[in-house]
């Protein structure tokens, strides 16, 4: 019961975070718009990066746990 809570809670958290990245090229890099260059991740971006991942690792570990016990 526990896991179920904290999974959801990973679940909604992961979802915000991954809305509130920037999106880095839509169609725009389709038709010529800044397409090929090169920049790293700096400040919130890379914050919000790295949050996802560990997100994103968080609520697979809690998954597989849910599915052996």
């Amino acid at each position: 019961m526990t896991l179920n809570i904290i999974q959801i809670i990973i679940a909604i958290i992961l979802i915000a975070v991954i809305l509130i990245q920037h999106k880095g090229s839509g169609l725009g890099a389709v038709f010529g718009g800044e397409g090929n260059i090169y920049r790293t991740k700096r400040g919130l971006e890379k914050t919000l990066h790295i949050a996802t991942i560990v997100l994103a690792i968080g609520f697979l570990s809690i998954a597989l746990l849910n599915v052996l016990y």
